[in-house]
């Protein structure tokens, strides 16, 4: 199927939403299988377990069920969902018992990561490695824009920002990517030039 925001998706999106707020569970269920990979994705990518990852997708899908009158069908339905995934994941995030957990899990795969990187000839791999040691606005940004294939307007949308915010962000982000790339993996610098 298309990416979100062509018109012939828009239309049959819009379609499936007005069918679901009626309460046609099939048009739910559709819209559930369109958009589960990116909302799990988004969710591995900033909790990066991929249970917690499922647990955050299914949740953000319940809120936007119970969300969904306040929809605004003129608009992309991803982004809209990315953004309530984003949500429900910085509120795990948030909770004491998941920090510690996630300090504890940061510590061993950084054990890992070290010996991953010297080892591994995948760029990327590496270039995830480089990713994850960019502060977290920026991960989300490059996330979103790159791992996930959003435009600009739908990044906007999802971070809940300007446009010009997602520029300015993307720009600095990579700016900061390029740094780590020349000082910790060198080898990808030709990759990026």
């Amino acid at each position: 199927m298309a990416r979100s925001g062509t018109s012939d998706t828009a239309t049959v999106e819009a379609n499936l939403i007005r069918q679901a707020r009626q309460g046609d569970a099939a048009a739910w269920e559709m819209l559930g299988r369109q958009h589960q990979a990116a909302a799990f994705r988004l969710g591995y990518l900033l909790l990066r377990t991929p249970a917690e990852a499922e647990d955050v997708a299914q949740e953000a899908f319940v809120r936007a069920f119970l969300a969904l009158d306040k929809f605004d069908e003129t608009r992309p339905f991803r982004p809209w969902l990315l953004q309530i995934t984003r949500n429900v994941a910085k509120n795990r995030l948030r909770s004491l018992s998941r920090y510690w957990t996630m300090v504890k899990r940061w510590w061993q795969e950084e054990e890992t990561a070290v010996e991953a990187t010297a080892v591994s000839q995948d760029e990327s791999a590496q270039l995830w490695q480089a990713v994850q040691q960019l502060r977290p606005k920026a991960q989300e940004v490059v996330y979103l824009r790159y791992f996930l294939e959003l435009s600009e307007a739908e990044t906007a949308e999802a971070l809940d920002v300007p446009a010009g915010t997602v520029k300015s962000r993307l720009h600095r982000a990579l700016q900061q990517l390029k740094g780590v790339i020349e000082a910790d993996f060198v080898e990808l610098k030709e990759v990026i030039e």
